[in-house]
């Protein structure tokens, strides 16, 4: 019996052929070259579990067709929390595939805060200096994986504890 077995997985990737006990041997193979790499790669890699960023951010963000909506009210946060919890709720709209985009620009971040260009601007060059938020290609601003963790550990919590 012939089969075929195509393994891809990032950049590894295997096509092996033939009779099944090759194959097999093959994939055998192949998974014990590579999975020492898979190991490695897993122990460094920063990666967010969207279903726990869901839970820490229920009752204070949301995801609507329009786009993002913060439960919280603006005045019990500062303009950095108003910011971060905008894009996070960007962040989860994107992930989730309810938006074509992760990101937010300038202007519709500036509207949603109701801050001045520049206040906003400031806020957010502090965000990305930091490494919470990263600059698009195209100008916008989205939340980092590094900064989806930050506000999962350190400021949704200070952010429930103010309400």
């Amino acid at each position: 019996m012939s089969v075929t077995v195509h393994i891809k997985y990032k950049d590894f990737e295997g096509i092996f052929s033939g009779d099944a006990n090759e194959v097999w041997i093959d994939v055998n193979r192949f998974f014990s070259q590579k999975i020492p790499h898979f190991t490695i790669a897993r122990s460094v890699l920063l990666t967010v579990d969207l279903k726990e960023v869901v839970e820490a951010s229920r009752n204070i963000v949301a995801v609507a067709e329009e786009g993002p909506v913060v439960l919280v009210p603006k005045k019990k946060l500062t303009d950095r929390e108003n910011l971060l919890l905008i894009l996070l709720a960007a962040y989860v709209g994107g992930r989730l595939g309810i938006w074509e985009r992760l990101w937010l620009n300038g202007n519709e971040l500036q509207v949603w805060l109701g801050k001045s260009g520049k206040i906003t601007s400031t806020r957010l060059n502090e965000l990305s200096r930091q490494g919470i938020v990263t600059k698009t290609e195209n100008g916008g601003y989205q939340l980092s994986t590094y900064g989806a963790k930050c506000l999962v550990e350190e400021v949704l919590p200070k952010i429930k504890n103010k309400i």
